[in-house]
């Protein structure tokens, strides 16, 4: 049996050198890169020759795979590959859908490893020289899901916390 391992990766908020040293260095010993929309291609020239490299898109309304389909994709590509890199926008587990992924490989047995990535509700902040914390002003930060049909909109209104909101375009007038 083909002992492999997939490595669930953070490719940070879009700038290529605010990815992790790590997810470097596991993109030169891929064998197959899964990448997303989100990921940014330049990150792909640090593959070795010969890797394959599968795009599977996951841009808002247009999926090349539904999320069980790309679960499945990184078995498949676990059983024929060593070295499997799913190269995700951003942090895996910040509305990256990681932890689905993860728990797919787990209930499949297949080794895994995550590591995490620098995500846009901090970086763009940051980049804009806005603190997301600042003592005196704001304790924490919530992240939110602005596609949420459920949100307590007024609850997190009366927050005194910093609301870092992603993918609320649609419902930008509500929020």
């Amino acid at each position: 049996m083909k002992t492999s391992k997939v490595y669930l990766a953070g490719a940070g908020p879009g700038d290529e050198e605010l990815v992790t040293i790590k997810t470097i260095n596991v993109l030169k010993q891929a064998d197959v890169v899964v990448y997303d929309y989100l990921a940014n291609n330049q990150l792909l020239s640090y593959c070795k020759p010969g890797c394959e490299k599968i795009y599977v898109g996951k841009k808002s309304g247009d999926h090349t795979l539904s999320q069980q389909g790309i679960n499945e994709l990184l078995v498949s590509c676990a059983q024929k590959y060593a070295t499997v890199v799913r190269l995700k926008g951003g942090d895996p587990f910040v509305f990256g859908r990681g932890g689905e992924e993860a728990l797919h490989l787990l209930q499949q047995d297949i080794a895994f490893e995550i590591i995490p990535g620098i995500t846009s509700g901090i970086a763009a902040p940051a980049y804009a020289g806005i603190p997301v914390t600042h003592r005196g002003m704001s304790a924490g930060v919530s992240l939110i899901s602005g596609h949420s049909a459920d949100t307590r909109w007024q609850a997190l209104a009366q927050s005194e916390l910093t609301l870092v909101f992603y993918m609320g375009v649609e419902k930008l007038d509500e929020i």
